[in-house]
């Protein structure tokens, strides 16, 4: 058995601890930087989630618009422009058939 004087120590040191103005206010500032504050870590963490979202919409889109921008210059020429419609479009010249090949994989099924 331990000794009771013992005891009353652990407990008198224990409240020392918790009863300390400065771990209290210390533990209270932290609470209220990650939890309450404008500029909270949940927020933060939110906001840079949406940045990094952001991002790699950017990229995605700057890739787009550079195969765009080179479409475009495809286009310039006026053989590729008839290659693009006749591909796209199914455009034809006069006296000229076009046949259409769906292989079985190409189809979308309904």
């Amino acid at each position: 058995m331990e000794n009771p004087l013992e005891e009353s120590k652990q407990k008198k040191t224990w409240l020392k601890i918790v009863s300390n103005k400065y771990l209290l206010i210390s533990l209270l500032f932290a609470v209220w930087m990650l939890f309450l504050d404008n500029y909270s870590y949940m927020d933060q963490r939110q906001l840079n989630k949406q940045i990094d979202e952001l991002q790699d919409n950017k990229k995605y889109y700057q890739d787009e618009i550079k195969k765009d921008n080179q479409s475009i210059k495809l286009l310039k020429n006026q053989d590729q422009v008839e290659k693009y419609a006749r591909e796209k479009y199914y455009m034809k010249r006069e006296n000229e058939d076009i046949y259409i090949v769906e292989y079985e994989g190409d189809t979308i099924k309904k």
